[in-house]
């Protein structure tokens, strides 16, 4: 699910003309904030089930529940790849469209 929402932003990326997505959160200080907060409204659903899944899977399992556990699962399984997915799709679809990349 991550890949794919991630892939529906790198294509309106693409569209809106804007830079790279985890480049800017690395390199723009004034945009990072803007930029996370994208993400994060774009996987939030997403993070939450897989909190939801992995406290389930860790009472079946370990018949206990470990809430940073889950945090983190969810994190590394959710948000990770969409972080890393955006910009190679916002790439490979302003190639497609025959559009340049943004400077900066």
């Amino acid at each position: 699910m991550a890949t794919l929402f991630a892939i529906r932003d790198g294509i309106k990326d693409a569209r809106a003309g804007r830079s790279p997505y985890f480049w800017t959160v690395l390199s723009k200080p004034d945009e990072r904030r803007q930029r996370l907060n994208e993400g994060l409204r774009s996987t939030g659903k997403i993070i939450v089930l897989a909190v939801i899944l992995d406290t389930v899977y860790q009472f079946i399992e370990l018949g206990t529940f470990y809430p940073g556990e889950a945090l983190v699962v969810a994190f590394v399984l959710a948000f990770v790849p969409y972080l890393l997915i955006r910009g190679p799709a916002a790439r490979i679809a302003r190639w497609w469209s025959g559009r340049p990349a943004p400077h900066g």
